[in-house]
């Protein structure tokens, strides 16, 4: 990374978390030159989008291939009433510009699945997984380990959710697969489940943190660790993942089904 020249102006926006002496300026120029790669605009990626864009993430590619629905709009703090039928990309790029202009968006409004997941994975420093299926996410977590990039996963569904981070660069460190190997892909959604609006935001937000923690140097990120959260009583529990040599993703001896 060569290091950047901020503007006087620049470095006001970015004065609180330049000020954190475990941050600093030379934080800030990591993020500045940072490329992540947000998939699904909706309750998680929301808050996500919008905290990576305060925080002055160089360029972010939003991918997401649906529109913006009236009941969205109590979670997806993204977009509002005059976004109704608009791509959720499109509504979420214009939220960024309206708090940081400086950032550079990039959007894909189809599915990412096959040589445009490889492709886009391929080119960004981070992803974070901010969808509602296994299917999507396990496809997620393959072309994440196969191009060696870091996956900040949430989950949220009524009133729990989970946040960990995945980064095999690390040879210790598990995949999603790992933990989810003989999961459920039927699993239920939030459109048939429900949830509870602010519960995605605290998830979304601290997916947000491990993301910047990750791209700066910042602290300890998550891997290796499952934080679970009950929004019923408001109380976290957090869980040791360990790498499953076995597993079909990232195992030393994968296993083909």
């Amino acid at each position: 990374m060569t290091d950047r020249e901020f503007s006087d102006d620049e470095l006001l926006r970015y004065s609180r978390q330049i000020m954190l002496p475990q941050f600093d300026v030379a934080g800030q120029q990591r993020l500045a030159s940072a490329r992540v790669l947000i998939v699904g605009l909706g309750g998680l990626g929301s808050p996500v989008a919008l905290y990576l864009a305060g925080a002055g993430v160089g360029e972010l590619v939003l991918a997401d291939f649906d529109q913006v629905e009236l009941t969205n709009l109590h979670r997806q703090i993204a977009h509002g009433m005059a976004d109704l039928g608009k791509l959720k990309v499109e509504s979420a790029r214009e939220s960024i510009a309206a708090i940081n202009p400086l950032v550079q968006v990039r959007t894909i409004s189809q599915p990412l699945q096959d040589e445009l997941l490889t492709e886009q994975v391929a080119l960004v420093d981070a992803v974070v997984d901010c969808t509602d299926n296994f299917a999507t996410r396990f496809a997620l977590n393959k072309a994440c380990v196969a191009a060696g990039k870091p996956l900040i996963s949430g989950a949220a569904i009524r009133l729990e959710g989970q946040i960990s981070v995945f980064d095999t660069r690390q040879p210790q460190n598990p995949c999603y697969q790992c933990l989810y190997a003989h999961a459920d892909e039927e699993q239920l959604t939030c459109s048939e489940a429900g949830v509870m609006g602010p519960l995605v935001g605290i998830v979304g937000s601290v997916q947000a943190l491990e993301t910047i923690k990750v791209l700066s140097g910042l602290g300890q990120p998550l891997a290796g660790r499952l934080l679970l959260l009950d929004g019923m009583s408001l109380s976290w529990r957090e869980f040791k993942i360990k790498r499953d040599p076995r597993c079909a993703v990232c195992g030393e001896r994968p296993v083909h089904q």
